[in-house]
């Protein structure tokens, strides 16, 4: 009995130790839940990118006239190329939270920019914030998108997928609430109220600290046990040739026409809004659409975590709606800017607000529930969880080369209205059959990432810096 109690004793410490990891996993299991995380990755989109799509929702970033904006945009755009292919190897050095961070602190520049110009005039202002914005930019975004996809179970993408985007675009909806505000009488054409632009660079100020506040992959507790794998064993280099291999892969690059034609209609949109509606209506347009974007992310998201279908009967359902409805709101597009009704500004209580302003709230809600849908089917392109994080950063660096290209030639004043409106019909017919040579293999040979490592240059297995930041 004597030389017993000691084990007993040792099995009594060892069981007190188990019950008090036990309870404090249950304290913080939803605050390490991919749930929590959504909501966090969402706060951070909400204070920066979230402010950004608010302002250029205001068309031409709330400016009188859109062509500096867009030009500016285009920059951004072609920064953030370099920046979105280089992520999965800078996040690797540095961890989830500090390439989170230093992703968010070049948005609050470029609105600052825009004030500038607004209230004095200095133009060059604007160019050298899209800059800052590009360079930070193209690594918050890719990212987020990384995370987004990586972190929750199959089951629960959608709903991931969801509170992300409601997030997104709660930027846009508060933005245009409190730009509505200040600006409910102007009912005429110009540039908006610019203390507009203070509140928006307070918010973006504050937003990039939210990174830290996101679990890091290792701290995830998912439903089904299984971790996140997230970073990779590979050195700068040899994660760079291994995000290239993805790149020239058959499925990336059937998925390219897609994510082109899914982000190029937005520099149309701002334009469409900013040369054609007043201040207030402008500002109406912003809040309406974001509510839209809401109402379909919610929608959206459970369409495609429903398991009464089959993946295979989401996947080609969610096809049909969100790319047959962006073939009749390209048709329309031409139709109005061929027979626009009026050549004044259009306010709320012209008899023309109805159809013209209609088809900006459409086509932005469309983009939006587009843009989700995207991330949804990159997920199952992705064979390894490594690779879908590469395919994130990839997919948001040939986002940000298509909307370079879309917003430089939006800033160009002769290229009309209904001929972007006929590019992006165009762009949208060459996309329709790659994009259905890999919608209609998910549920049948792409069933998302398998749940393995991968080996570095050393044979081992696992992630150079899984516990980076403890």
């Amino acid at each position: 009995m004597t030389t017993a109690q000691p084990d007993t004793a040792e099995n009594e410490l060892h069981a007190v130790a188990h019950l008090e990891m036990g309870t404090k996993r249950a304290d913080d299991a939803w605050w390490r839940s991919p749930i929590a995380a959504a909501f966090v990755l969402g706060l951070c989109n909400f204070t920066a990118p979230g402010i950004w799509v608010a302002v250029n929702s205001l068309g031409g970033g709330g400016e009188s006239s859109p062509h500096l904006v867009n030009a500016a945009n285009a920059l951004t755009f072609c920064l953030m190329i370099a920046t979105a292919f280089l992520s999965p190897a800078i996040t690797n050095k540095v961890g989830v939270n500090v390439a989170l961070f230093l992703g968010g602190i070049g948005f609050a520049p470029y609105v600052g920019g825009l004030y500038a110009n607004n209230v004095h005039g200095v133009r060059w202002v604007v160019v050298f914030g899209a800059a800052t914005c590009g360079l930070s930019a193209g690594l918050f975004y890719a990212l987020e998108a990384a995370v987004a996809i990586s972190y929750p179970e199959k089951e629960r993408l959608g709903l991931v997928l969801g509170i992300w985007m409601v997030w997104r675009v709660l930027g846009q909806a508060i933005g245009g609430a409190i730009n509505l505000g200040l600006n409910a009488t102007r009912a005429q054409a110009g540039a908006i109220n610019p203390n507009v632009y203070i509140v928006f660079i307070a918010l973006q100020c504050i937003g990039p600290l939210s990174a830290f506040l996101l679990p890091r992959p290792h701290q995830i507790r998912r439903r089904d046990g299984k971790e996140v794998t997230f970073y990779t064993p590979f050195r700068f280099g040899q994660e760079l040739k291994e995000t290239a291999r993805v790149l020239v892969s058959k499925e990336f690059l059937l998925v390219i026409p897609l994510i082109v034609q899914g982000v190029f209609p937005e520099s149309y949109n701002n334009t469409y809004m900013a040369n054609h509606f007043t201040v207030r209506a402008r500002a109406l347009g912003s809040f309406v659409m974001a509510l839209g974007c809401m109402v379909v992310a919610v929608i959206l998201g459970w369409f495609l975590d429903a398991k009464k279908f089959s993946l295979r009967t989401r996947a080609r359902a969610s096809f049909a709606w969100v790319i047959g409805f962006r073939a009749a709101l390209w048709t329309w597009a031409l139709v109005i800017n061929a027979h626009f009704p009026t050549r004044e500004a259009v306010d709320w209580n012209s008899p023309y607000f109805g159809r013209t302003f209609a088809l900006y709230v459409l086509i932005g809600t469309n983009f939006q529930e587009n843009y989700m849908w995207l991330y949804f089917i990159m997920h199952y392109v992705a064979k390894t969880p490594q690779d879908a994080v590469r395919t994130a950063s990839l997919l948001r660096a040939i986002e940000s080369a298509a909307q370079a290209v879309a917003y430089g030639t939006s800033a160009i004043p002769q290229f009309k209205l209904i001929e972007q409106a006929g590019v992006n019909l165009a762009i949208w017919g060459a996309a329709l059959l790659p994009t259905w040579l890999i919608v209609r293999r998910i549920g049948v040979d792409l069933n998302g990432p398998e749940e393995e490592g991968e080996k570095g240059v050393d044979g081992k297995e696992g992630a150079v810096v899984e516990e980076k930041g403890e």
